[in-house]
């Protein structure tokens, strides 16, 4: 499921420009024919402005917090279309990714021949062993009890009749073992979702991608703040 970031200002000179018309009314202002009390008030709603421009697009935005929308259902029933979500950007510093961690990355060449963000949530992390079978997701042999997806998966994985192969560095008694800085993630609407399960090479040989690196992640979902029937914290 690709992401929309709100209040999207990608383009660094966006933000320059931003805050360029905040200085110049910063400095417009008291050149302007208004009372004491007027040009003071004015001034402190620019400062104001300035101040809280600075901290999101300096501070907040870039290493903090961040706010997206889900424009689909591959995250179906946790997360809605239409959500707005705020994801932790700063969280993953302390600690790497954990399975259950519902997380926002860039996706790679293997999701998306495009420069978008995805969200999904995390069922392998370096060194485990997955598989899906008979309708559950197994975890180093220990099937995992799932009751915030949609439906259990209708596909067997790693699947040897069926699409493309997967590289047999990464197979390990039937199942997938995740390489060093790597990650697994799926979506909660398991049969209607882009994910590692469905990720391969859009060039050269065809093979099997279903690592997403480490540092593509972008940070954790950690909060649905609209609609506002929908608020709540995400586990």
């Amino acid at each position: 499921m690709p992401v929309d970031s709100l209040w999207d200002f990608a383009d660094p000179w966006e933000i320059i420009g931003l805050i360029g018309v905040i200085v110049a009314l910063r400095v417009a202002v008291p050149r302007i024919g208004l009372s004491n009390s007027t040009r003071a008030t004015v001034l402190e709603f620019v400062d104001s402005g300035l101040v809280a421009a600075l901290l999101v697009f300096c501070l907040l935005r870039p290493f903090v917090i961040q706010a997206f929308y889900i424009p689909s259902g591959s995250m179906e029933p946790t997360l809605q279309q239409g959500d707005r979500i705020l994801v932790n950007k700063f969280i993953y510093f302390f600690r790497d990714p954990a399975p259950g961690d519902i997380v926002v990355f860039n996706a790679p060449p293997a999701a998306s021949p495009d420069d978008k963000d995805f969200i999904k949530r995390v069922v392998g992390t370096p060194g485990d062993e997955l598989c899906v079978r008979d309708g559950a997701l197994y975890r180093n042999g220990e099937r995992v009890e799932e009751d915030y997806i949609a439906e259990p998966p209708n596909y067997p994985w790693p699947d040897p009749f069926y699409g493309p192969p997967i590289p047999s560095e990464y197979l390990h008694n039937g199942c997938i073992k995740v390489p060093e800085g790597c990650l697994v993630v799926m979506g909660d609407n398991r049969n209607d979702s882009n994910d590692s399960h469905r990720w391969y090479s859009r060039s050269g040989a065809l093979r099997a991608e279903p690592f997403l690196p480490r540092e593509n992640v972008l940070g954790k979902a950690m909060v649905i703040f609209w609609p506002p029937q929908r608020i709540q914290i995400l586990n």
